[in-house]
């Protein structure tokens, strides 16, 4: 027993230091600085990418709000990448404005797949473009989208992702989950870590990169988050990702709990592939590097699964004391409380301080805050069955919300 209880506290220090650097690194999301200088004055040449795959409800609302950029259309493309499509998405996409490329390959049917395709063609076309940035086909895009990404690239930043907002964040409490979370790793996580000088990460869509930087090994990605793959390539690198908070694209979220728990699921399958295939790199690079940045890349990784291992570990472990004698029913309940509390219910009010700081509205929002704990009590359970059983097939996320960036400008 005495054993038992010496792993219990090193667990538990374990626990609070990873907690307190988070919480630590956090804070640094309220400290406002001063924007990067210019390093040059000039308006680059940006293309649009859009991988599709069946999205004949919604890619053309993407490409309208693109062709409504505030930026000289004549500095930009907007290409679809119609992937292995069955229905109208390339001849919707076509009509509304866009370059289509029609790709067809049963065996690679992944965003990742479809990018390195597409990208593969344009390196050896050294097609004249500055940078490039990728949307998936349910987006809409806030018209200073391509001005404020040409901002940071004048400013010597190489990759960055954008803010992606919820463009149906009140339809239901899963759509809310799903705002509510993003709202706050987009302050918690990106910014605090942006305004400290470590490195954000790549978040699925709405992000630009340097297309010289690209052209050395092109869209060279394999797992099922290819965003969360590529940024820790280039962590590993010794570089850091940037951030712009007034670069908005508008995303649409599932409604229906199976078409979240598949897409959720996805993601922490391609997450574990991350963790194989990248700690090891990681730690070298902290190795290599001795950066801030690279360690604290690496404990992302360690901080989702690793650390859900553990706090499990340490559930099980007070129980397993609790069963020998070494602690009192009321010792066990209050260890219990002291996980469950900060981990369901304290983010609420996290949330809504975040929302207020963003001037987000909360009274729209009050059910979904309500609910955020069972959206990530599911997420838990997504995790904690990947643990167990993992299908890394890709399936596809129905999108079917058709709202324009007009009906979005006008609710805000």
């Amino acid at each position: 027993m005495e054993y038992l209880y010496v792993l219990q506290q090193a667990l538990v220090w374990i626990v609070t230091i990873f907690w307190l650097y988070q919480i630590m690194v956090s804070l640094c999301s309220l400290i406002k600085l001063k924007d990067k200088p210019m390093l040059e004055n000039k308006n680059n040449r940006f293309m649009a990418i859009i991988p599709a795959h069946n999205e004949e409800e919604v890619v053309g609302n993407l490409v309208e709000s693109l062709k409504k950029q505030d930026y000289p259309k004549e500095l930009y493309d907007i290409y679809v990448i119609a992937d292995n499509c069955t229905d109208s998405t390339a001849n919707i996409a076509r009509n509304a404005g866009a370059i289509v490329y029609e790709r067809f390959d049963a065996t690679k049917k992944t965003k990742g797949y479809a990018l390195q395709w597409f990208l593969k063609q344009k390196i050896e076309e050294n097609a004249p473009y500055d940078a490039l940035c990728i949307f998936d086909a349910d987006n809409i895009v806030d018209k200073n989208f391509l001005k404020e990404m040409n901002k940071k690239l004048c400013q010597g930043e190489e990759v960055v992702q954008g803010y992606r907002d919820i463009k149906n964040p009140t339809d239901n409490w899963i759509t809310a989950g799903y705002a509510i979370f993003y709202w706050m790793m987009h302050r918690l996580y990106h910014l605090a870590r942006y305004n400290l000088g470590l490195s954000p990460l790549l978040n699925g869509t709405g992000f630009m990169v340097k297309f010289e930087t690209i052209k050395p090994e092109g869209w060279n990605t394999q797992t099922l988050t290819e965003d969360i793959e590529f940024s820790l390539k280039h962590i590993i690198k010794g570089k850091k990702l940037g951030w712009a908070t007034d670069a908005i694209v508008y995303d649409e979220q599932p409604l229906g709990f199976k078409q979240s728990w598949i897409q959720r699921t996805r993601w922490t399958v391609g997450h574990m592939q991350c963790i194989k295939c990248y700690t090891k790199e990681l730690a070298k690079g902290v190795k290599e590097h001795k950066t801030l940045t690279a360690l604290d890349g690496l404990f992302y990784i360690v901080g989702s699964i690793p650390m859900l291992i553990i706090t499990l570990a340490l559930l099980l472990l007070n129980f397993v004391i609790y069963a020998g004698n070494g602690m009192t029913t009321a010792e066990l309940l209050m260890n219990c409380v002291r996980y469950f509390i900060p981990t369901f219910f304290l983010p609420i009010l996290t949330a809504m301080f975040i929302m207020w700081l963003d001037k987000k509205p909360i009274k729209p929002m009050l059910k979904g805050l309500m609910c955020y704990p069972l959206f990530m009590g599911t997420w838990l359970a997504i995790n904690i069955k990947c643990l167990f059983k993992r299908d890394t097939t890709w399936e596809k996320i129905k999108h079917v919300r058709s709202i324009t960036i007009n009906e979005v400008e006008v609710k805000e």
